[in-house]
């Protein structure tokens, strides 16, 4: 009996005998989350045009808050680079207090979505409408971060950033400080590109950490002179919005804001998911659930009066590869991010704007799919029109405006693929013409189809075949009735319809 017991207790698993199988796991990955997620934080942050402790203030909100919460167990929040633009944006045309009511508001829609279960949706967005809004922001991102790298004021259209940067880039070869800087943040891109290629032991230090701590180093040196991060303290920095901004939400510009915010950050961070659910075996992510702890982030931000969150992939990716198995990984990353922010903020002074710069740049590259758009335009080359229009018209108009301008090409490219029509003629010479219809009869095929009937012969019998459509709408419809009375008036018989349209598809519109 006792030797059974003793077996018995020989084959109960670790995980068996203590409640936080994974904390090891769990704890290691926390800190590489931590490393990879500081420098990120305060970049987004001062990219976006509000004080850095607001970067961090939103990571932490997205390890603690939503980190806690049901929907992806692996994937980590925080401010996303793919929000700077429209951050800035909507910084420079509402002020820094109306950003605390546009994020709460972003977080109140997320979790309605979330709660009529709207996230399952989001999916359904096209592919090349998500890469194209994610290669426009890059490359809106590279060109405005270029400007930062070297000390001068972007212009605020994201044509002329990309006009304006050659005569830009060579005025800066001229001039002494501006050239320090641009080493300097040349440097730091040059570090996170060859980073990869390290010793394996050297690369246990994250790639953005290693890049900027390394600019620090060089920005105390004797001679050089760059601009440092500007700390203002945590608790100044908090600034929750006051009751009179709310009424900022009864204007048309700034719920239009709201909801770009609402559309972009919601399906970033689903796109996320769906991409950190490919790199582990865990518990996949409940879409629903995920929006509602997403919103239920931004709300708080919003009420912090911080920046906006989206979940990252590089974060997440960076946490599924430390060996992260549950979400003790990234609750523990927003505790290291709020320490830090509490004990050590001098620390943020040290950090080089350049080097920051040179970090978004780096990320902004990364958001450009220029592989996968060489292969989308040998598969299909319609989606590839629609990712580089969508990307070109976020540079050349705005954000929101763009991506309506990609769903909405989106849109038609379907329908005209959908309405694809196929007429085949049989004629023997005697007898009826035998005509068969086949695909989807939509009005925007209609033109094609009226001109093949009315081709053929007016002065011969004719048999319309319709078996082999799958859709036929009220304008095709009625257009073959007209073109059949039509066909009838020259003496000839009757046109035949052997199918369809006198049935009951026709009449269901079927």
């Amino acid at each position: 009996m006792s030797t059974d017991n003793s077996a018995e207790k020989k084959a109960v698993p670790a995980y068996g005998r203590w409640k936080y199988p994974w904390l090891k796991q769990d704890f290691a990955a926390s800190l590489v989350v931590f490393l990879v997620a500081l420098p990120l934080c305060v970049g987004v942050a001062v990219a976006s045009g509000v004080p850095a402790e607001l970067g961090l203030v939103t990571g932490v909100v997205g390890g603690v808050v939503t980190g806690l919460m049901r929907g992806s167990s692996l994937q980590v929040s925080g401010p996303a680079a793919g929000l700077t633009v429209l951050v800035f944006e909507a910084v420079d045309e509402f002020g820094l207090p109306a950003l605390g009511v546009i994020v709460l508001a972003t977080g109140v829609l997320q979790m309605a979505m979330g709660a009529l279960k709207l996230g399952r949706y989001f999916r359904a967005i096209s592919v090349s409408v998500v890469e194209g809004m994610l290669a426009g922001i890059g490359l809106v991102l590279i060109a405005g971060q270029l400007y930062s790298v070297i000390g001068t004021e972007a212009p605020d259209s994201g044509i002329g950033k990309l006009a304006g940067l050659p005569s830009a880039l060579i005025d800066a070869a001229q001039n002494g400080r501006t050239l320090v800087s641009l080493g300097l943040g040349a440097g730091t891109i040059a570090v996170l590109v060859l980073w990869r290629r390290m010793p394996r032991r050297l690369r246990a230090v994250p790639g953005p950490l290693a890049a900027v701590g390394l600019a620090a180093l060089v920005a105390l040196l004797p001679g050089v002179d760059v601009t440092t991060v500007e700390v203002r303290g945590l608790l100044d920095s908090v600034q929750p919005p006051s009751l009179g901004e709310f009424g900022e939400l009864g204007t048309l510009a700034l719920l239009g804001t709201v909801v770009a915010f609402t559309l972009i950050a919601s399906a970033e961070s689903l796109f996320s998911a769906a991409a950190v659910d490919r790199m582990h075996d865990g518990p996949r992510t409940e879409y629903d659930k995920e929006l509602v702890a997403q919103g239920t982030g931004n709300a708080v931000c919003g009420i912090l009066g911080a920046l906006p969150m989206t979940a990252v992939i590089v974060r997440s990716a960076a946490n599924v590869q430390a060996g992260a198995r549950t979400k003790a990984s990234r609750v523990l990353h927003g505790v290291w991010l709020l320490l830090f922010a509490a004990l050590l903020p001098d620390v943020l002074a040290c950090i080089p704007i350049p080097a920051l710069a040179g970090v978004l740049v780096h990320a902004g590259a990364r958001l450009i799919p220029v592989r996968a758009l060489a292969a989308l335009w040998r598969e299909n080359r319609g989606e590839a029109l629609i990712l580089v229009v969508t990307a070109m018209a976020i540079v050349a108009v705005s954000m929101f405006e763009g991506v309506l301008i990609g769903l909405a090409l989106s849109i038609v490219k379907t329908a005209w693929e959908t309405s694809h029509i196929k007429l085949e003629v049989v004629d023997k010479g005697a007898g009826p013409v035998q005509a068969y219809l086949s695909g989807n009869a939509t009005f925007l095929r209609l033109p094609k189809i009226l001109d093949s009937l009315e081709a053929l012969p007016q002065d011969r019998p004719v048999e319309l075949d319709l078996s082999g459509l799958h859709h036929l709408d009220h304008a095709c419809r009625s257009a073959l009735e007209n073109w059949r009375e039509r066909h009838s008036e020259t003496g000839t018989p009757p046109v035949k319809f052997t199918a369809g349209v006198d049935g009951d598809r026709v009449a269901s519109g079927v």
